[in-house]
């Protein structure tokens, strides 16, 4: 594994358009090739430059990977800064709409029945007359993009190409990523993983990726025998679904939230790959990654991120970090997730300082009850949270547990041994399966309504 983490990427970025090595290799699996997706990207300027005043914003609101693709390309020659909503409903390109003043949006034929009234569509139509140069600096905006929403209402962060490519080529770089990879990811391109690990890293790397984005174990298994594929990019969700299934690969990458041992465990042994888990954010990029399967018991951050302990919270300077969030003289932006530090210059999760929360006007920590409740027996997954105590001003913690044969009385046994009597949780409550939405990511209103109960 390369860990080199130079690279020149105004260079890399200038020679990524100038064209495919390989126009005829396919782009996606079966269907569009590198050399279409750039005279795509070529038509989408051809027609900017035919506008009377060039769009401030180029609304993406086709889901298809090759439109993605050609969409970066063009506005790393030139093009508007792209929007990138968190859904293709009306509602969403709405409200996304009402906050931008976007005129121009980029559609297949699906996403014209979903755009704003008043708002363009435009199809990128392939031509060979424009050669794609870069223009302006890779560190101004190239694409704003939602978080997950798993901590609250979605929220736009501005991504310039520097971070989005400089990520990109590291990981083709470091995980060896090349013509003869073929990719199938089960998130959506329009989460910052999916984005990198589906649409840019095939850009940089000349890999292949499946179109088309599995959800459902077999799914995933027959999208994966079909393309004959060697890379999954997933969720935890998935790799637990997926349990023991040979999927003929030979890397997984895991993200956007963690992955119990056991299921990577399970998978990995399987398959015999290892499963990288990536830890990061929409507003920081990747910050470190851990291979349970060769040995490593904690994160290790990548070799193009420092990192330092500030008051046992994280804090981070990286070429990814989105330039909207505040940064201190030196160059580091504080996070939310609290950590102890390891040997080899590697860290361990703690949680977050949002999962504390007060009962009683003393500190709880939700994420220490979580993991107590996550060793019982039957207890697959679970969540913990404070609620609102109806007629009080106090909250009640509660907590969701999924699994089978789950013994709530011992569990209320076992929790009294080890917290204290205001920590111990009044709410639990089993259920067959934890709410989870299409990136993989816990779905709180929904698990909150199931509490509410």
């Amino acid at each position: 594994m390369n860990n080199d983490s130079t690279i020149d990427i105004e260079a890399a970025v200038a020679a990524l358009l100038k064209g495919p090595l390989d126009p005829h290799k396919a782009f996606i699996s079966g269907g569009a090739t590198f050399g279409e997706v750039y005279a795509m990207a070529a038509g989408l300027r051809r027609s900017l430059d035919e506008l009377e005043r060039a769009p401030s914003f180029l609304c993406l609101a086709s889901g298809k990977k090759e439109h993605m693709a050609a969409a970066l390309l063009c506005s790393l020659a030139g093009g508007p800064p792209l929007l990138l909503p968190y859904a293709l409903s009306t509602g969403v390109l709405s409200a996304l709409q009402r906050s931008t003043s976007y005129q121009l949006a980029i559609t297949d034929d699906e996403g014209v029945r979903s755009l704003p009234a008043g708002v363009r569509a435009i199809r990128p139509q392939p031509v060979d007359a424009i050669r794609l140069e870069a223009q302006g600096s890779l560190q101004s905006e190239l694409l704003k993009i939602y978080t997950g929403g798993s901590t609250g209402t979605p929220q736009l962060w501005s991504k310039t190409g520097a971070n989005i490519f400089a990520e990109a080529f590291f990981q083709a770089r470091r995980h060896a990523v090349n013509a003869g990879d073929t990719i199938v990811a089960t998130v959506s391109p329009y989460h910052i993983y999916g984005l990198l690990f589906s649409v840019a890293l095939p850009l940089v790397s000349q890999a292949t990726v499946v179109g088309t984005t599995p959800s459902f174990p077999a799914e995933i298994e027959q999208s994966c025998s079909d393309a004959q594929a060697s890379i999954l990019v997933s969720v935890p969700a998935h790799f637990r679904t997926l349990g023991n299934r040979k999927l003929g690969l030979r890397l997984a990458f895991s993200s956007a939230g963690m992955l119990a041992e056991e299921d990577g465990r399970h998978f990995s042994d399987s398959n015999t790959i290892s499963v990288i888990e990536v830890f990061g954010s929409t507003e920081t990029g990747g910050i470190a990654t851990r291979d349970r399967w060769r040995g490593q018991l904690h994160f290790s951050p990548l070799a193009t991120v420092e990192w330092k302990i500030r008051d046992r919270r994280l804090a981070v300077k990286s070429p990814y970090i989105s330039p909207d969030l505040d940064i201190d003289d030196q160059g580091y932006f504080l996070t939310s997730d609290r950590v102890e530090e390891q040997p080899e210059a590697t860290f361990a999760l703690k949680g977050r300082i949002d999962n504390i929360t007060k009962i009683g006007g003393k500190r709880v920590d939700l994420e220490e009850i979580r993991q107590l409740m996550a060793e019982e027996k039957g207890v697959t997954d679970c969540v913990v949270l404070p609620l609102d105590e109806a007629g009080s001003r106090e909250n009640r913690i509660c907590a969701l547990l999924q699994g089978t044969g789950i013994d709530i009385r011992s569990i209320q046994k076992n929790l009294a041994q080890s917290l204290q009597p205001y920590a111990l949780p009044r709410g639990l409550k089993v259920v067959e399966r934890l709410p989870i939405k299409n990136n993989g990511k816990y779905d709180w209103d929904a698990i909150r309504r199931l509490m509410a109960q």
